[in-house]
């Protein structure tokens, strides 16, 4: 491919992936090189791809002194140049809403795609991640290591040290981070678009994450910035949002600490077009709930305590969810160390996740309990410190479903790891040490199936992680428990 004027390439991509046309070129020119410096009409390219000639053009800026080196002023500048394809909100949501009228698939799509796009979900990071499925006696369990979020750059750390502290926008999940410009100690949002929607009497907020976890991995938010909270308002929503947007499943993180997502200060649910394997996983024992005939119930073959609610009458499956859950926040049975009170604090929630199949809805409920002891200080239903060389942070709604989010230091880890099992030199990590003589006492390991032994023990320790934070076991003890609670909500 021969060389192309950086500038006028650039330009050129953006008329062909946006509203502007060629009579918008010279405005285009000099609002680019009012970014980039003047100097950028000098530079050549041999690329067409609009993220690469994006990182080009940065780059000249870079050189012509216009912006630091740091990763915060690269995201910053990058997402400046993309904003030139991305239409100002309103049209977004007037192009949004009339589409969706013809077809609510093709509208979501299409956002889905123009975010993509402009690089506000970071397809390219993404792609980084490490995935795969390990199997388990509950199905294949998703597994990923997580490498797609960047470092916190020292340049942008020292740069924040110096910064004057402002509650604006108030966190990442306020509908005022549309375009907001970022800094060095908070993401840029230039290019970002939020497509509002009615949820109930509110106006709420549809976009998608940046740094997706699985297929068109999307948030639902709030309009004020107000804490997180498990209630019947939270079922009705659920089953609203699934119905307003086809072929999306909708769930929200736990309200409490511990058992609950890393953002507890904005309520928001999220979803998208995939399939957990907790969904996949079968009903083991049908329930009958008093007074609810019309709803289909069941305790799912899950790690974790999920009772499954299905049915076409989303007020009946919000009557049934809401009663499960102010019976479980007020609910205790020593024998097993399930407490909902101790000193007058609460220990008692539920991560529920809506879906629709056909005409019928269908609810998960997974009760949650977040007590701490002496033994198990970070959680007595949270990873237990067998399994924390793997995983310690909190179990929230994404993993609770069966997709594990691995920390990003276990790629040289188990590296490590990898050459200790194939008895080569090594520099293993000493909390890697018991697992790893374990896994080599369990095969005969060689350089073709280390890496199927390495993923299918990481399976079974994401298993583990998952039962830990279970509150009634998989044991006969546990069963019996889980009876008792579900005899309290109401049996026919």
């Amino acid at each position: 491919m021969g060389k192309k004027n950086l500038v006028e390439e650039f330009i050129t991509q953006i008329i062909a992936n946006s509203a502007f046309t060629e009579l918008d070129r010279i405005y285009l020119r000099n609002r680019i090189l009012a970014l980039v410096g003047d100097e950028a009409l000098k530079v050549e390219t041999t690329s067409d791809n609009l993220l690469d000639l994006k990182d080009e053009l940065i780059v000249a800026a870079q050189n012509n002194g216009l912006i630091a080196n740091s990763n915060s002023a690269y995201d910053i500048l990058g997402a400046q140049l993309l904003n030139f394809i991305v239409p100002r909100p309103s049209i977004v949501n007037q192009k949004f809403w009339e589409s969706y009228q013809l077809s609510p698939q093709k509208a979501i799509a299409d956002f889905y795609q123009m975010s993509k796009a402009s690089d506000y979900i970071k397809t390219r990071a993404i792609a980084r991640n490490i995935y795969f499925t390990a199997g388990s006696k509950y199905g294949d369990l998703e597994i990923t290591i997580n490498l797609s979020k960047p470092e916190k750059d020292p340049k942008d750390i020292a740069a924040a040290r110096y910064k004057k502290t402002v509650s604006y926008p108030q966190c990442q999940l306020c509908m005022e981070n549309e375009g907001y410009l970022g800094h060095s100690n908070y993401p840029a949002r230039t290019n970002h678009r939020v497509i509002r929607f009615k949820l109930g009497n509110e106006t709420w907020g549809f976009q998608y994450s940046p740094y997706a976890y699985f297929n068109e991995h999307c948030i639902f938010l709030a309009p004020v910035h107000e804490k997180m909270k498990i209630s019947e308002q939270t079922f009705v929503n659920l089953l609203e949002i699934v119905s307003k947007f086809p072929g999306y499943f909708a769930g929200s993180n736990a309200d409490l600490p511990i058992v609950g997502g890393s953002i507890l200060a904005h309520e928001h649910y999220q979803g998208g077009r995939h399939s957990f394997p907790m969904e996949k996983a079968p009903i083991i024992k049908k329930l009958s709930f008093a007074g609810f005939s019309d709803i289909e119930a069941g305790i799912v073959k899950w790690p974790m305590s999920v009772i499954r609610l299905r049915g076409q009458n989303q007020k009946s499956i919000v009557e049934l969810a809401n009663k499960i859950l102010r019976k479980w926040q007020n609910y205790s049975d020593e024998k097993v160390d399930i407490r909902a009170f101790t000193e007058h604090i609460p220990h008692h929630t539920i991560t529920p996740i809506a879906r629709l199949h056909g005409q019928t809805y269908e609810l998960d409920l997974v009760l949650r309990d977040n007590q701490t002891s002496a033994k198990y200080p970070d959680g007595i239903f949270h990873p237990h410190p067998a399994v924390q060389h793997i995983k310690k942070e909190n179990i929230g709604l994404i993993e609770v479903m069966g997709l594990a989010i691995f920390p990003p230091r276990l790629k040289p880890e188990l590296l490590e790891v990898k050459k200790y099992l194939l008895d080569q030199p090594n520099d293993i990590a000493p909390m890697h040490l018991d697992w790893t003589r374990h896994i080599k006492t369990k095969y005969q390991i060689n350089s073709a199936n280390v890496k199927q032994i390495l993923q299918r023990e990481l399976g079974l320790v994401f298993a583990s992680v998952l039962a830990d934070a279970g509150v009634f076991k998989q044991t006969t003890e546990g069963e019996a428990a889980f009876m008792r609670f579900i005899n309290e909500v109401g049996l026919n």
